[in-house]
């Protein structure tokens, strides 16, 4: 941070990502370490998962985030526990609480951040992706590219949802942005709800209490009766769900939301979509096949690593560690899983180490450490589907793309190794030799000809 701030001393405001709650304690990292660095101005860091924000005094005082500044619904705001004073963490909904103090990106940044984007995702073999948190200045840059010719990917996209506005003013303005948005490489079907938050900030909804804090199981950000309402409005449109769910009574209550839907709405072919998955009652597998939902599915991340040592462990007690992220249940009940990075959470992002990850359920390569809850491997075959058809299918693309048949679009790559007949631990080695998007080389690895 220090060595970024002295090669852009001009700049007014400091932004940045990457920083994880296991180097900090609970109440997650000091205002003073950052004051140390930019006293006169503004900087402002989110935590790597994308839930927490790090800043420093400034920032807090421009924004009149005071030790009288109530948490908002659905957020938190970290204090010091000796006088109450704003500590500089801001968790969830409380980031909105300086948006004065931040200007918005330029479309110029945001669109050269999407080409960069895009480059990666021809390199890893990915052909159509799901941005799961589109904004109106997101959307701009999409459409600045499409009207450019430039999207070379298939792009659907969810837009957030916020607890705090009307449902009804989101959802009209949902349904006009589905109906600008019909180009093959973007459309907007779909509206994201984030639940809860995430272990790791205090943040996501338990059932049973934190294992640090005995009387605390975390709240959800929107309100059981609330996300019933917004379910079965958004429903009614047939406008797609895709849910952020973390604790097992987050999942629970997005279940019973989109079960209340159901009730309201009648059943259809719906395909709401509940991602993350990190805890999730036995009971509640079953549920996802009787009301259709999709489960999405983070692979990268089943495996014993320094999150499961420095937050799992002590934020949810060795018996809640030892049964995060389930996926072969979810499997054996006929669940649709369709996998996915959440990108930028997780860096690389390369689909082929998804695959390894969901097989083998450690970490790739050297020191690769134990495995976590082997009972809950997948096969090779379902990882592949979960990343190919399955995919397709959540997006309700599954007669266009997804799998290699005469009658749908091209998009396939081609790899330097056969799956099928290398050891488990050597697929995520495996290269992207050529990337093709509807019958188009978006790729070519300079060692194939």
């Amino acid at each position: 941070i220090a060595e970024f701030i002295e090669s852009h001393a001009d700049a007014d405001v400091f932004r940045g990502s990457g920083w994880t709650d296991g180097l900090f304690t609970t109440s997650g990292p000091s205002k003073t370490i950052l004051d140390t660095l930019v006293p006169d101005r503004p900087i402002c860091l989110v935590s790597y998962d994308g839930h927490s924000l790090w800043v420093n005094s400034v920032t807090l005082d421009r924004a009149q985030i005071t030790k009288d500044t109530p948490d908002p619904d659905g957020g938190v705001i970290e204090r010091d526990p000796e006088t109450g004073e704003p500590s500089g963490t801001l968790r969830e909904t409380a980031f909105k609480l300086v948006d004065n103090v931040l200007p918005d990106y330029l479309l110029e940044e945001r669109v050269n951040t999407l080409l960069a984007y895009q480059e990666m995702a021809h390199r890893a073999g990915i052909t159509m992706v799901h941005d799961a948190m589109l904004d109106d200045q997101s959307i701009a840059a999409f459409k600045e590219l499409e009207g450019e010719g430039l999207l070379k990917l298939r792009y659907r996209g969810s837009i957030t949802m916020d607890p705090d506005r009307s449902i009804e003013g989101q959802i009209k303005s949902l349904i006009q942005q589905r109906s600008n948005n019909t180009s093959p490489y973007f459309q907007t079907n779909t509206a994201k709800i984030f639940v809860d938050g995430v272990v790791e900030g205090g943040t996501a909804y338990l059932l049973k209490p934190y294992a640090h804090k005995p009387d605390f199981r975390g709240e959800p950000i929107w309100s059981p009766e609330k996300l019933n309402d917004i379910s079965a409005a958004l429903d009614k449109e047939n406008i797609q769900i895709h849910m952020h769910v973390i604790g097992d009574a987050a999942t629970h209550i997005a279940l019973d939301a989109l079960e209340h839907a159901q009730e309201i709405n009648g059943k259809r072919d719906s395909r709401h979509m509940l991602t993350h998955l990190q805890l999730v009652a036995p009971g509640d597998i079953l549920r996802f096949k009787h009301l259709g939902v999709i489960g999405i599915p983070n692979p990268y991340w089943f495996k014993v690593d320094e999150y499961y040592w420095k937050l799992a462990l002590p934020y949810l007690g060795k018996k809640r560690a030892d049964a995060q992220y389930p996926l072969r249940s979810f499997f054996d009940a006929g669940v649709i899983m369709a996998s996915a990075s959440d990108f930028p959470v997780t860096i690389p992002f390369d689909p082929l180490i998804g695959i390894e990850t969901g097989i083998t359920r450690k970490g790739i390569g050297a020191g690769a450490g134990e495995v976590l809850w082997s009972e809950e491997r997948a096969s090779l075959e379902q990882m592949i589907t979960s990343f190919t058809y399955n995919g397709a299918y959540a997006n309700f693309l599954e007669n266009q793309i997804g799998s290699l048949e005469v009658v749908k679009q091209a998009d396939f790559i081609v790899l330097d190794q056969n799956l099928f007949e290398i050891p488990q631990t050597e697929i995520a080695d495996t290269k992207v030799l050529l990337t093709y998007v509807d019958g188009q080389e978006v790729f070519r690895a300079a060692e194939f000809s």
